[in-house]
């Protein structure tokens, strides 16, 4: 049995991960990691390059990126090679290029590889679609959060106009949409339930609600571990 206690939770694009992921790890004291987040910084590097379309570029300039999160105060601040990008990458531009990209097998290696460094060496609260399933098989405990693609697209809205973002609720749900079959079809680390998993639809749950239930299974855990 590891040292450490990793809390890993999947699913779809806006079904609440980060949220819930930043409260629970403020509760427990544990390192939140943002999967998303890698994979829009090299998504936004593609971007800001040209080389979107070109996976081979793409392949190529991995060994030049160098990609770090800091979370502080409740913030997971992101650099790519020195930049912070943390509101760069968060665009409805990146948003709709970042499941290609995600769906290169060496992308996603070279960022699995950097993800499980991190849960060597401190308790983790680690969020992102296939960490489940991939990234942490073998986590204390597996969330699979879901809601309702019409709520999905309220949500991220609300995100964009914070951000003074102007796209229409249409756009957002038929983006999420176009996200979901990407994800779910891809032949690489594909979404899924994973088996073993706990599943929480928060379509009607606030993020407290969804953080009691989470807890009372990390509860069980913390017992085993004692």
């Amino acid at each position: 049995m590891q040292k450490y206690i990793i809390i890993a939770i999947d699913g779809p694009a806006a079904s609440g991960k980060s949220s819930v992921a930043k409260r629970l790890a403020d509760k427990l004291g544990f390192l939140y990691v943002d999967t998303g987040a890698m994979y829009r910084a090299i998504t936004y590097f593609a971007l800001e390059k040209s080389i979107e379309n070109d996976e081979a570029a793409i392949i190529n300039s991995l060994n030049s990126i160098e990609l770090s999160l800091k979370y502080n105060n409740g913030i997971t601040r992101v650099f790519l090679n020195g930049e912070e990008v943390t509101e760069k990458i968060r665009t409805p531009r990146v948003g709709a290029k970042v499941s290609d990209i995600s769906t290169i097998k060496e992308v996603r290696e070279e960022l699995v590889r950097l993800q499980r460094t991190m849960g060597e060496n401190t308790n983790l609260v680690v969020e992102g679609r296939d960490t489940t399933t991939v990234v942490f098989p073998k986590a204390d405990i597996k969330i699979f959060l879901t809601a309702d693609v019409n709520e999905r697209a309220k949500r991220r809205l609300l995100e964009f106009k914070q951000k003074g973002v102007d796209i229409s609720l249409e756009e957002v749900a038929e983006n999420i949409k176009n996200r979901d079959k990407i994800d779910s079809g891809r032949n690489i680390s594909p979404l899924s339930k994973a088996k073993d998993a706990f599943e929480l639809n928060t379509t009607h749950l606030t993020v407290e609600e969804e953080i009691d239930k989470i807890l009372n299974e990390v509860k069980k855990i913390t017992i085993k571990k004692k």
